[in-house]
């Protein structure tokens, strides 16, 4: 009985374990795609901006972005 309940306690802390872990890495994750996306939203702003003052220039950007196959 007592090996039983020393067993199942230990793959319970075992458990915990992996959970902990997987949860930080999907942490970590999502981490990663919120700064990509915010990386992202900062450039789309920049760019805007730059299309409303300098079109020609945005264009430019553009061209060299589209040339680049991003």
């Amino acid at each position: 009985m007592f090996r039983k309940l020393l067993g199942f306690a230990v793959l319970a802390v075992v458990a915990m374990m992996v959970l902990k872990v997987l949860f930080s890495l999907f942490g970590l994750v999502v981490g990663l795609l919120a700064t990509l996306l915010w990386f992202a939203f900062v450039g789309f702003l920049i760019y805007l901006v730059l299309r409303v003052v300098a079109p020609e220039t945005a264009g430019r950007v553009r061209r060299a972005w589209v040339c680049r196959g991003f």
